[in-house]
């Protein structure tokens, strides 16, 4: 222990509630559409711009959105424990299966049945059922999750062809956007709500993997799963969450975007789960005092502290310093912004990186990696084998792999092979958990780290 005691002084001196195998085709142009592709929108009205509410006719993509959207619910069974004072004056037998129901909302994505919603409405079910807008139910089985963003797919069996909604393109939104929220809320029924696009690529959580779209449409448990649509009836988002300290809604809500959602389901009807691509820098999102720390000019956009070795980011070289400003012709204003642009991409797919470099503009084309090996300040970190959480008895955690940086090197013995379960309160699920928590720290941020080395030794440092 006096070994870390020592490291613990080096590191320091070196310094929301939830709203409780093929691909799918999802053509550009809506007219040309494929029986596995989402159905065409309805063109049937003028979209006004500009405009208040009342001179929108909501009408045409309510009467849409609500056949698309289902009831969701959750059974999932526990055994109560024995309690002999319960036993003795109720009657009360413990070890007997007890059930519990959720329900939520989800939203139909194909004619055959395919189902999206949240992760959180369905997680831990033994029983799933969802429930149409003409009131006929279906068993559904689950065929797929991603629980870091929340997205859930579910399949019913029908012989019927399904109302299904229309994917739209969630990155051309535009703040101040009306959208229409529809779900169960409640356990009402088909519920329509309207709003406006409050904001973009919003992120609530610490380890900054989610981008979410922020509107002030009314969305309240039960909600969670339901579809966040535009005037034109095109699912844009998928309802997930909001901010209260009541758990009802209070002002704002927060939906998944539907291109990330679309992504997620066509990795899992491919690949069985879901590709996630990473660029291989770390660092910070700039404002003024960070600006000022750092000694430069610009305000906005996310500061390259270090670089991954051997990412397609150190191979298309960029370099410390650097300061993102856009990918793929979006602007990048922080780590969000970052994020939401890279969510949606696959490994071995080229990004476009603009980047300003000593007052230069450049652009680098960067071709994403998968997160296998991850270094962070000295430490290589890799992910536990599912034979290893079960000898473990863990069910989360990464491994450092080596140390490569001698500030470590007197505790070599102690660091490598240890299991980090936490970074900065955050579960370490797996690298790729870590590497977002860190890629979102500022540039001279601390880092508190809580892992079990290989003696079992639980303990504590900063890096």
């Amino acid at each position: 222990m006096k070994k870390f005691s020592g490291l613990l002084l080096v590191a320091l001196l070196s310094g929301a509630t939830t709203l409780g195998g093929y691909k799918l085709i999802f053509d550009e142009d809506v007219n040309n559409t494929s029986a596995l592709s989402v159905a065409p929108a309805q063109n049937n009205y003028t979209r006004t711009v500009g405009y208040g509410a009342e001179n929108i006719d909501f009408t045409a993509a309510a009467d849409q959105a609500v056949h698309t959207v289902v009831h969701v619910k959750n059974v999932s069974y526990s055994t109560a424990p024995n309690n002999p004072f319960m036993e003795f004056f109720y009657g009360y037998r413990g070890g007997e299966q007890q059930a519990q129901v959720g329900t939520g909302s989800g939203v139909i994505i194909t004619e055959d049945g395919y189902i999206v919603t949240n992760n959180h409405v369905i997680q831990n079910a033994s029983e799933l059922e969802v429930t149409l807008n003409n009131n006929k139910s279906y068993k559904a089985r689950l065929v797929g999750t991603d629980s870091k963003m929340d997205i859930a797919l579910l399949k019913v069996d029908t012989d019927e062809k399904l109302p299904y909604a229309t994917f739209g393109n969630s990155d051309n939104i535009k703040v101040g956007e009306w959208v229409l929220a529809v779900g169960n809320p409640y356990n009402l029924t088909s519920t329509v709500t309207a709003g406006i696009v409050s904001a973009k690529a919003r992120n609530l959580t610490k380890d900054g993997l989610q981008s979410f779209i922020q509107t002030d449409a009314a969305v309240n448990p039960g909600n969670s799963g339901g579809a966040l649509v535009n005037t034109r009836g095109e699912l844009i988002g998928i309802n997930t969450l909001i901010t209260s300290m009541t758990g009802s809604y209070v002002g704002y809500s927060f939906a998944v975007p539907s291109n990330v959602a679309r992504k997620i389901i066509e990795d899992i009807m491919e690949y069985g789960n879901v590709q996630r691509g990473v660029l291989g820098v770390q660092g910070g999102e700039l404002n003024a005092s960070v600006s000022k720390e750092l000694g430069i000019n610009e305000t906005n956009g996310f500061y390259v502290n270090s670089v991954v070795k051997g990412s397609g980011a150190e191979k298309a070289g960029v370099k410390k310093g650097d300061i993102i400003v856009e990918i793929d012709n979006r602007a990048v204003n922080g780590f969000s912004d970052l994020n939401a642009a890279i969510v949606t991409k696959r490994p071995d797919d080229v990004v476009r990186v603009g980047i300003n470099r000593d007052g230069r503009r450049i652009t680098l084309p960067v071709k994403l990696s998968k997160n296998e090996i991850y270094s962070y300040s000295g430490l290589d970190l890799e992910n536990l084998t599912a034979a290893e959480k079960k000898n473990l008895k863990l069910n989360y955690g990464v491994r450092i792999k080596d140390i490569t940086d001698e500030r470590f090197m007197p505790y070599y013995e102690d660091l490598k092979g240890g299991i980090i379960l936490s970074i900065d309160n955050v579960k370490a699920k797996d690298i790729e958990t870590v590497s977002d928590v860190l890629s979102s720290k500022g540039p001279n941020e601390k880092t508190r780290v809580e892992m079990v080395t290989r003696n079992g030794q639980l303990v504590r440092f900063y890096i």
